[in-house]
């Protein structure tokens, strides 16, 4: 599991994870139903990316996130 903190680190290991699976930008946007544009942009760290198409594109590469509540919370203890 990779800890990202940041768009910036989001966007970096979607891109090396599309490399690995030696797809290209074109072809990631085209599976994701976004534009070539978003994924470079993601691939950048863009600040202002959708969360939505993000999900979308980490999907498509067989990746997810995961949510991490505090400690002590409700969500985390149920």
């Amino acid at each position: 599991m990779i800890e990202a903190h940041t768009v910036a680190k989001i966007g970096e290991t979607v891109k090396k994870v599309r490399k690995e699976q030696k797809v290209t930008q074109v072809q990631l946007a085209q599976l994701s139903n976004v534009g070539y544009r978003f994924v470079l942009d993601l691939e950048a760290g863009k600040e202002t990316i959708q969360l939505g198409k993000v999900i979308a594109v980490m999907e498509t590469l067989g990746m997810r996130i995961n949510l991490d509540p505090p400690p002590g919370s409700e969500v985390a203890d149920g």
